[in-house]
C-alpha cells in the first residue's frame, strides 16, 4: 500500500499561482502513473492532470490546458502540479492519486488517494 501526502495548498488571488506537491511512500513510485483530481463543495470530484510512470507523457483536463503543468521527480518520489492563472471557480480540495497498475500512461484505476489539500482562489 502506498501513502500519499499532499502539500502546497493555500489562499491565492485570482490570476495567481500555486505549486502542489505529492510525496509517495511505501511503493516503487517510478513504476506507476500519478494524477491530480479536485473536488469543489457540492460538486463531484473531477480529473485535473496525470503523468505516466516515466514522466514522458502527460494528460490534462481541457479546462486547465495552457495553465497547469504536471511533473514528477522519481528520485524524490514526488509529483507536482504547477497551477497558473488560477480562477475562483477552481477553489477545491486537490487530491493526488496513484494508479493501481504498473506502467500505465495515465490514471486508469486509482490505487490510493492522498488526504487532499485545500486551494482557495479569491476574486
Amino acid at each position: 500500500q502506498v501513502q500519499l501526502v499532499e502539500s502546497g495548498g493555500g489562499l491565492v488571488q485570482a490570476g495567481g499561482s500555486l505549486r502542489l506537491s505529492c510525496a509517495a511512500f511505501g511503493r516503487a513510485f517510478s513504476s506507476f502513473a500519478m494524477g491530480w483530481f479536485r473536488q469543489a463543495p457540492g460538486k463531484e470530484r473531477e480529473f485535473v492532470a496525470a503523468i505516466n510512470w516515466s514522466g514522458a507523457k502527460t494528460d490534462l483536463a481541457d479546462s486547465v490546458k495552457g495553465r497547469f503543468t504536471i511533473s514528477r521527480d522519481n528520485a524524490k518520489n514526488t509529483v507536482y502540479l504547477q497551477m497558473n492563472s488560477l480562477k475562483p471557480e477552481e477553489t477545491a480540495v486537490y487530491s493526488c492519486a496513484v494508479d493501481r497498475n504498473y506502467y500505465t500512461d495515465s490514471i486508469v484505476a486509482v490505487g490510493s488517494w492522498g488526504q487532499g489539500t485545500q486551494v482557495t482562489v479569491s476574486s
